[in-house]
Order: C-alpha cells, then sequence, then structure tokens
C-alpha cells in the first residue's frame, strides 16, 4: 500500500500523537500507583491524578478510534483495585 505525501504525514502525526499520549497515561499511571502504594491517607491525590489519567486514557482511546463503553471501569478504577490489593497481599 502506497501513500502519498500528505498521507503519510498525517499517519506520521498520528503516531508521534499517540505515542505521547501513551507516555502521559503511562506516566500518570504510575505515579497513582506510587502514591496508592506509598502514601497513605492521600485520597485527595488519588482523586486527580485518577481524574488526569482517565483524561488520558479517553483521548488514548479517541486517538486510535475506540469507542468509549459506557459499562467499563474507569482506568483508575481498576488500578486503585489493583493497589489496594498489591497492598494488603504483602502486609
Amino acid at each position: 500500500m502506497q501513500y502519498t505525501r500528505s498521507e503519510h504525514s498525517r499517519v506520521q502525526a498520528l503516531q508521534t500523537e499517540v505515542a505521547r499520549a501513551e507516555a502521559d497515561y503511562q506516566r500518570l499511571r504510575a505515579a497513582y500507583l506510587e502514591v496508592a502504594q506509598n502514601e497513605a491517607g492521600h485520597e485527595v491525590a488519588l482523586a486527580m491524578i485518577g481524574a488526569d489519567m482517565d483524561r488520558a486514557h479517553a483521548a488514548l482511546q479517541a486517538l486510535i478510534g475506540l469507542p468509549r463503553l459506557p459499562f467499563t471501569h474507569e482506568p483508575s478504577t481498576v488500578i486503585r483495585r489493583e493497589a489496594q490489593r498489591l497492598t494488603h497481599g504483602t502486609s
């Protein structure tokens, strides 16, 4: 499959945007897990990071063309559960 120059430029720009959005999501996910595992009593920080993480995840889904499904959990909810499981499993 051959791309024209303009199509190739758009594809490269989209790939760059997706990579940036993925990096943002992974950075926020790591920060959320770090706070959840090491900082007791920081629910406000978790809520703020979780909201940013959910927005980054939604932006990533939009970039790659996935629709938001109404019945799926927000990523921060899943990560919170995972962090709690890890914290309680190691104590």
